[in-house]
């Protein structure tokens, strides 16, 4: 029992009280995300009757506006600080969520994509740079684990809820779920006052806008590889729930578990990882992230090509929790390695090109998926794993490159 103890004691993260507040803000608010993402491309394709292309070209919609909106808010979070933006962000992806019953026609349907898009592509680089702003250099790795539990808790949960409440055969329940996640992006909002705006630092020499970041050529190789684990992991991810449902005949309450299993999986797994990945090569420890996608998505194929309904939606349940896992050491590596690579008075437009990276992904990977999914559904999985696979390598070979400093993880 002391040995227990000791052990969760050594979880704590030892972060301070605005960092939990926002966090506990970012758990209401990815609760709604999980209640309503899940089940978008459901709701376009079986109820609004959208083909599986069109479908996933409004999900690469929404990335698609972000990839225009996070370099866009980068200079005015390194001017007015990132409380605000957020603020901002939230209150547009509300609007988008809760127009979201009125789609009748496709043009509709990128009309509100567009509207969430942007919320998305002002909320990460300004809560990045506030999450930074808040935590010293040395305990960014723990801040940025933690805020990948509060959002993987949050979207766990509203999965859970969310397959309990969608069903094809009543288009009103996915009404309650886009009106609750908007909700959900209020409720942040309102926790955002109890969190301090961190004073933007003063730069002893003019900044130098993007043409400086786009010279830091470690840090666009960073970007570049985000992009693929993004669009090859976890924007397939976001297409199992259709293609469990379609090819494998999976109810929306197994595919409310997919999602349940998955965020879990990360939540459990995540301080430990965190702690775990302290005084090692950063590296190392994220090139496991891709190659536990890999196998996830090897998984996935194996249960799609020999079973059906509850018994593949068991193996798809198993997929999501090793993509949980291989999930946990993104933050505490990739997250915190571009904190620490970006200059005080660069750190919103470092942050924006970070999550151009995940808008971009999310633009490429539900494009090609959807794609995929209309033509040969069971051809996705492979070819998502082999690039998966393949970018082991280059994220290896990176790690030279890197300035000795931010080679291993802070511990």
């Amino acid at each position: 029992m002391g040995r227990l103890d000791s052990y969760l004691r050594g979880l704590d993260p030892f972060l301070s009280r605005p960092v939990w507040i926002l966090e506990v803000g970012t758990l209401v608010n990815f609760f709604g995300s999980g209640l309503a993402y899940p089940f978008l491309l459901i709701y376009l394709h079986n109820v609004r009757g959208f083909g599986l292309g069109t479908a996933g070209l409004v999900a690469a919609a929404i990335g698609a506006v972000g990839v225009v909106a996070g370099p866009v808010v980068g200079p005015v979070i390194d001017r007015v600080g990132g409380r605000s933006t957020v603020a901002a962000a939230l209150a547009i992806s509300a609007v988008g969520y809760s127009l979201l019953p009125l789609v009748r026609q496709p043009w509709e349907a990128f009309l509100f994509a567009g509207a969430i898009g942007l919320g998305t592509g002002i909320f990460w680089p300004s809560t990045s740079a506030l999450l930074v702003g808040l935590t010293p250099a040395r305990k960014r790795h723990t801040a940025f684990a933690l805020q990948r539990v509060a959002v993987n808790a949050g979207i766990g949960l509203g999965g859970l809820a969310g397959g309990l409440i969608a069903t094809t055969s009543n288009a009103t329940s996915f009404t309650v779920l886009f009106l609750a996640d908007a909700a959900t992006y209020l409720a942040m909002i309102a926790v955002l006052p109890f969190v301090p705006d961190p004073e933007i630092e003063a730069s002893a020499e003019p900044p130098g806008g993007y043409a400086r970041v786009l010279r830091d050529r470690v840090f666009v190789s960073i970007v570049g590889l985000n992009v693929l684990f993004i669009a090859f992991g976890y924007a397939q991810l976001e297409l199992l729930p259709v293609f469990a449902k379609n090819h494998n005949g999976v109810s929306e309450r197994w595919i409310g578990l997919i999602f349940f299993s998955n965020t879990m999986a990360l939540v459990l797994a995540q301080l430990p990882v965190a702690r775990l990945v302290e005084g090692r090569r950063r590296m190392r420890a994220l090139a496991l992230m891709p190659a536990g996608f890999a196998l996830a998505w090897l998984v996935v194929l194996l249960g799609a090509l020999w079973l059906e309904r509850s018994a593949a939606a068991l193996v798809f349940v198993g997929a999501s929790a090793v993509f949980g896992l291989a999930t946990c050491v993104h933050g505490p590596t990739q997250g915190a390695l571009v904190a620490d690579l970006a200059p005080p008075a660069l750190r919103g437009r470092y942050m924006a090109l970070s999550s151009v990276s995940w808008e971009l992904g999310y633009v490429i990977g539900p494009a090609l998926g959807g794609l995929v999914l209309s033509t040969e559904p069971l051809a996705l999985w492979p070819i998502a794993a082999a690039v998966c696979a393949l970018s082991v390598a280059p994220v290896l070979a990176l790690e030279r490159r890197l300035p000795a400093d931010v080679r291993l993880t802070p511990g």
